[in-house]
C-alpha cells in the first residue's frame, strides 16, 4: 500500500513544483486561497470518486471501463481520447520542468533551446526504460524519490522557521496582494492549480496489478491527498513571505531561487535536485497509468492490435510505451503554460463524464459490493458531483473570458474532441465491414 500511496502522490503531486506560476500569475492571497478550496471541491470529491468505482471495478483500464459500462463505446472512447492528450500534456511538462531546475546547476542551459530539449527526451528515454521493468519497480522508485522529495521541503521549512521572516507576517503579505490587481489571469491561474490538484483517478488504470485493491486504494489516496495539502500550502506560506517578485515565482526560477534566498546557496542546491528527482518520478508515474489504456482500447478494438500485446515476464505493453514516448517527446518543445491551459480544458471534460458514471451506477447498481463507498449517502454523494461541476463552471466561465488570449492551445483542445469522434465512427465502420464480408 505504501508503494501505491507514493505512486498516487507522483501521479497527482510531486511536491511542490510546478505551483510557482500560480503565485506569479495571480499572486500569493488568491494562489493559498485556490491551494485551500481547490483540494475541497475538486480532489477530494475525485479520489472519493475513484476509491468507489475502482472498488466496484478494480479492472485494467480504470476510468475508460468504468465509463464503458455506463454509457457505451462512444463515450467511452471520446474520454480515453481526452485523457490520453491529458496525460501527453502532463508527461511533457515534467521534462520541461526537469531541465528548468537543471538550469539552476548548469546556467547556460537557458540559451540554448535545442539542448534543453534534447536534455529533455533524455529523461523521456530513460523513464521509459524504468516502465518497461513493470509497476512495482515504478512504484519502488517512487517511494524512494517521494522521502527525498518530502524531506527537502521540510528543511526548507524548518530553516524558514529559524532564519526567515516570522511567520505572522503572511498576513501583511496578503493583505497588500488583495490591494492589487491582476487582470486577465483567472483562466490560466486555474489551468494551474488543476494541473497541480488533479489526476485522482489515473492510478485506477493499472487497478488490475495492485494487490487488495478494494482495501488498499481508498487508504492510498486518503494519504495522499493529506501530504499534497500540506506539501503545496506551508512552502508557499513561507516562499511569499521571502519574496512576492513575479520574475521569481515563475517556471524559469521558482523553489531553487526562493530556497537560496531563505536559506543560502546550499539550499537552492538541495531543492533543485529534489526538484529534478520530482520531475523523474512525476513523469515515470504518468507514463505507468496512462500506458495501460492504449492497450485496453486495442483489446477492445479501437486501437492497432499490436498495442494489446505486452511482455510475457512483466505484463508491460511495451509498444504503448515506446509510442507516448515519441509523442512526449514532440510535445515538450512547448511552454509550461501552454500545455498547462490544454490540460486543464480536456481534464475537465473527462472528469465531469466520470462523475456522472459515479451517479448513473448508484442508480443502477445499488446493492453492487463496494468495499468503499462515498460516505454520507445521497447528501455525500451530492457533495462529491456538485463541486466538480461548480469548479468546471467556473473554469468555463474564464474560457469564455479569455479566449482571445490562448486561440492555438483552444484549437488543439477541439482538434482532440474531433479525432475522438473521428476515431469512434471510422472504427466501428470498419468493423461492421469485416463482420460484413465474413
Amino acid at each position: 500500500m505504501l508503494a501505491l500511496t507514493w505512486l498516487i502522490f507522483f501521479t497527482t503531486c510531486g511536491g511542490a513544483y510546478g505551483l510557482e506560476p500560480l503565485i506569479g500569475a495571480i499572486g500569493p492571497a488568491w494562489a493559498i486561497a485556490l491551494i485551500l478550496i481547490t483540494p475541497i471541491v475538486w480532489s477530494l470529491p475525485t479520489a472519493l470518486m475513484a476509491a468507489e468505482l475502482t472498488t466496484l471495478m478494480p479492472e485494467e483500464g480504470g476510468y475508460y471501463v468504468w465509463i464503458r459500462e455506463t454509457f457505451g463505446p462512444f463515450w467511452a472512447v471520446q474520454q480515453a481520447c481526452w485523457t490520453i492528450t491529458c496525460a501527453v500534456v502532463w508527461m511533457a511538462i515534467y521534462p520541461v520542468l526537469f531541465v528548468t531546475y537543471l538550469t539552476f546547476f548548469v546556467p547556460a542551459l537557458s540559451t540554448s533551446a535545442v539542448i534543453r530539449w534534447l536534455i529533455a527526451v533524455l529523461v523521456i528515454v530513460l523513464g521509459m526504460a524504468l516502465n518497461f521493468q513493470g509497476a512495482r519497480e515504478v512504484g519502488r522508485s517512487a517511494e524512494v524519490s517521494a522521502y527525498l522529495v518530502l524531506g527537502a521541503f521540510v528543511l526548507l521549512l524548518v530553516i524558514w522557521l529559524g532564519r526567515g521572516p516570522a511567520p505572522s507576517s503572511i498576513v501583511e503579505v496578503l493583505r497588500r496582494d488583495l490591494a492589487s490587481s491582476h487582470q486577465g489571469a483567472l483562466l490560466l491561474g486555474l489551468s494551474i492549480i488543476v494541473f497541480d490538484c488533479s489526476g485522482w483517478e489515473n492510478a485506477s488504470t493499472y487497478a488490475g496489478e495492485v494487490d487488495k485493491p478494494q482495501r488498499n486504494y481508498p487508504r492510498a489516496l486518503g494519504f495522499a491527498l493529506t501530504v499534497l495539502v500540506l506539501c503545496y500550502l506551508l512552502p508557499v506560506i513561507a516562499g511569499v513571505t521571502v519574496t512576492t517578485s513575479t520574475a521569481i515565482w515563475s517556471s524559469d526560477e521558482g523553489w531553487p531561487v526562493i530556497s537560496q534566498l531563505i536559506g543560502g546557496r546550499w539550499l537552492g542546491i538541495l531543492v533543485a535536485f529534489a526538484g529534478l528527482v520530482s520531475m523523474w518520478g512525476l513523469f515515470n508515474a504518468q507514463l505507468l497509468y496512462i500506458s495501460r489504456l492504449p492497450y485496453v482500447l486495442a483489446c477492445d478494438g479501437w486501437l492497432p492490435g499490436f498495442l494489446a500485446r505486452v511482455s510475457p515476464g512483466t505484463g508491460v505493453p511495451r509498444m504503448a510505451i515506446i509510442g507516448f514516448g515519441i509523442i512526449t517527446a514532440v510535445f515538450a518543445a512547448l511552454s509550461f503554460g501552454s500545455l498547462a491551459i490544454i490540460q486543464c480544458l480536456l481534464y475537465a471534460g473527462a472528469l465531469t463524464l466520470e462523475f456522472l458514471t459515479l451517479l448513473v451506477l448508484r442508480i443502477r447498481r445499488p446493492n453492487a459490493h463496494r468495499s468503499f463507498q462515498v460516505p454520507g449517502g445521497w447528501l455525500g454523494l451530492a457533495y462529491v458531483c456538485v463541486a466538480p461541476f461548480a469548479f468546471a463552471a467556473l473554469l468555463l466561465f474564464a474560457t469564455l473570458r479569455d479566449w482571445r488570449s490562448y486561440p492555438v492551445q483552444l484549437f488543439v483542445v477541439a482538434a482532440v474532441a474531433a479525432v475522438g469522434v473521428a476515431l469512434y465512427f471510422i472504427r466501428r465502420k470498419m468493423a461492421a465491414a469485416r463482420s460484413a464480408i465474413s
